[in-house]
């Protein structure tokens, strides 16, 4: 499927690995220019190398802390001298659960921490980039949330909060940028197989004397995932891929949910 993405370029938050490196290695895939955004400057710079040689397209690698904005305009200013168009923003910067105690009891400064990286920094990468973006129908904003926006996924109160925000901005956005011909969507992953989400359950399957393939479907079984198993890194990544590309021009506001069947919300009868 001709995608007519070749030679443009796309800014990914969180890029240096999991879900963001997949979409780079997908974006590039098609012949998309990157610069990826994350704060480890040595990782960060391992992920765009690789995707170098695997694609042969640009790659800048800035290390960026979203959750500052400064930092987000140095970001900015650095990729102008290297593209002159940002054509995509994929906002897949997120910070995992980060520990598993009752959030309703954190401090303040915990809460807020949470929301300044997801939430905020999402808005700050949009602002600093609109200015680079085309007015010709070409531009996209995509949106990684995550499933834990719309249903309960306990301890993940902060975690819920951002996804329900990035999906809700998501909608504003969809509106506020369509006279610039620019759309906005999200993509809502429930469970995905990212290196650390595999190295768990390689673990906790030997824990259990399983195999990795017989605890992950187990434990997919039992949270409800319809489909058995969790998501491929590279099953989302296709999905960005195709809002990105012309093919999905007439798509904005949307939120494409690649959950394997998990907020179906099916019980036994």
């Amino acid at each position: 499927m001709e995608t007519g993405l070749k030679g443009r370029t796309a800014v990914i938050t969180g890029g240096s690995k999991g879900i963001g490196k997949g979409i780079g290695l997908a974006l590039a895939a098609e012949g998309v220019n990157l610069v990826l955004l994350s704060r480890g400057k040595e990782q960060l710079e391992k992920a765009a190398e690789e995707i170098r040689k695997q694609s042969g397209v640009r790659v800048e690698a800035i290390p960026t802390d979203i959750a500052n904005t400064e930092s987000v305009n140095a970001a900015a200013a650095r990729a102008k001298t290297h593209f002159e168009t940002i054509h995509i923003i994929v906002n897949n910067a997120g910070g995992p659960i980060r520990r598993m105690d009752r959030q309703i009891t954190w401090p303040d400064a915990d809460w807020v921490e949470d929301v300044n990286l997801k939430t905020m920094g999402m808005l700050r990468v949009i602002q600093a980039f609109l200015p680079l973006m085309p007015h010709d129908g070409t531009g996209r904003v995509i949106n990684i949330s995550g499933v834990a926006g719309s249903i309960v996924w306990a301890p993940a109160l902060t975690h819920g909060l951002n996804n329900a925000a990035m999906n809700q901005a998501t909608s504003y956005l969809a509106h506020d940028l369509a006279k610039e011909q620019i759309t906005v969507n999200a993509v809502v992953p429930g469970l995905v197989g990212t290196e650390a989400r595999e190295v768990w359950a390689e673990n906790a399957g030997k824990q259990q004397g399983k195999t990795k393939t017989e605890f992950v479907a187990d434990f997919c079984k039992r949270i409800g995932v319809l489909s058995g198993r969790w998501a491929s890194v590279q099953e989302v990544a296709d999905s960005v891929v195709f809002l990105a590309s012309d093919r999905a021009r007439y798509i904005n506001g949307s939120r494409l949910v690649i959950d394997g069947g998990l907020s179906v919300n099916a019980r036994p009868a």
